[in-house]
């Protein structure tokens, strides 16, 4: 099934079984950036729709609701999910709004939800980077959603021990944490060179390759 099929069927699907307020937001609230999300970043990644909940009505710490713009909810899981355009977010955030939205996300993880959000200039201009940290993020909760593929695992686990390294390795660090030899090392750095999330770092006056860095892109959104 194609994927403005599967959304169309999923819209009317939701739409069908909500009610007043929770069935106006929907209508207005799921717009070009939440169908864009799920477009570039959502369906490439998992090819369905299933226990996924477009403007997901939840309670803030003052028992008011308020609506995430998706819920991934697979069993006991619930992980909120939402899309945030700058220009927007910031006309639109005064102090009391940021206090209130941090308040709100704490609240959400102390009753067992997660937030995690993407900007809407990567979800339209690098949907890759999105795709590759959407995928970290499920795979830290049902193992059966991860890729089966051994080296996509190996290749996230590379660059979470990155990050730990301040953002620089070596294929020193690789080859004592995956306990293989230095040519392993050195192809699975490589690899993601190719991909564009490591850069080769030279140092010295016959620019030896001795370490690698995280990409600005990546980094960010660890930091």
């Amino acid at each position: 099934m194609r994927f403005e099929e599967a959304h169309e069927i999923w819209i009317h699907e939701h739409l069908a079984n909500r009610k007043g307020e929770r069935r106006g937001r929907l209508e207005r609230g799921h717009l070009h950036a939440e169908k864009l999300f799920l477009r570039n970043v959502w369906w490439p990644l998992r090819g369905n729709l299933e226990h996924l909940h477009p403007e997901y009505e939840v309670s803030d710490w003052r028992g008011r609701p308020y609506f995430t713009d998706f819920a991934w909810i697979p069993g006991y899981v619930k992980l909120m999910i939402e899309i945030k355009g700058y220009a927007s977010h910031s006309r639109d955030m005064d102090r009391q709004k940021f206090s209130n939205e941090l308040n709100r996300e704490t609240f959400l993880y102390a009753m067992g939800g997660h937030v995690i959000s993407f900007a809407y200039d990567d979800v339209e201009q690098r949907p890759e980077l999105c795709i590759t940290l959407l995928r970290m993020a499920l795979s830290r909760y049902q193992a059966e959603f991860a890729p089966s593929d051994r080296a996509i695992f190996a290749e996230k686990e590379l660059i979470r021990l990155a990050v730990q390294m301040t953002g620089q390795i070596r294929p020193k660090d690789v080859e004592l944490h995956f306990g293989v030899n230095h040519r392993t090392a050195v192809q699975m750095l490589q690899r993601l060179c190719d991909k564009g999330w490591l850069l080769p770092s030279l140092r010295g006056t016959g620019q030896r390759l001795v370490r690698y860095k995280l990409a600005h892109n990546v980094l960010d959104y660890f930091n």
